[in-house]
């Protein structure tokens, strides 16, 4: 079956910068569309970036200009630079895929002290 693995998350000082991994597997051919969700302590799941499979990346407003989502096709892997992180990204970080349906990673913490 479809499985997402992240790796990468952390505890950092403001200012400072972390990369999320995800991995896919259980895949057969290409994912269409990758991307990153995040749910910060006492709120509701939100988007931070997507990916598609020609290349296309879109970004939730907060983040832009500071993460930069990437993929590698062949690997079925996507990946999130965050830099000049604030402690308002403090939150779990969580991959997801669409592939012929939502799939999610377990999901990994991000901690931003001030």
């Amino acid at each position: 079956q479809v499985q997402l693995v992240e790796s990468g998350g952390g505890l950092v000082q403001a200012g400072g910068s972390l990369r999320l991994n995800c991995a896919a597997s259980g895949i057969i051919g290409n994912i269409n569309t990758m991307g990153w969700y995040r749910q910060p302590p006492g709120q509701q799941r939100e988007l931070v970036a997507t990916a598609t499979g020609d290349g296309g990346t879109s970004y939730a407003g907060s983040v832009k200009g500071r993460f930069t989502i990437s993929r590698d096709n062949a690997k079925n892997t996507v990946y999130l630079q965050m830099n000049s992180l604030k402690p308002e990204d403090t939150a779990v970080y969580y991959c997801w895929a669409w592939y012929g349906g939502d799939y999610w990673g377990q999901g990994t913490q991000v901690t931003v002290s001030s």
